[in-house]
């Protein structure tokens, strides 16, 4: 994990160091434009990750599934205690 979020970087590109094979980059939190479902317009906190693979031993379509459940315990922190 690299985290330049706290010098107010909203988003960057993290490089994989040799044995790594993954690297997730964190932007700022910071209140972005959110549309809801019900079609209305709200300030909601909002992240920025960004993961960084070796294709050649990590599948792209593992990194994503990898993405979508850290944004979905982020969105739902509950979900640790299940």
């Amino acid at each position: 994990v690299s985290n330049l979020g706290m010098y107010g970087i909203d988003s960057f590109s993290a490089v994989i160091n040799p044995p790594q094979v993954a690297i997730l980059a964190v932007g700022s939190l910071k209140p972005r434009a959110v549309v809801l479902e019900d079609g209305t317009v709200a300030a909601r906190p909002t992240v920025t990750l960004t993961l960084a693979c070796d294709h050649r031993v990590l599948y792209g379509a593992d990194g994503a599934r990898f993405l979508d459940r850290v944004r979905g315990l982020l969105e739902r922190p509950d979900a640790l205690l299940l």
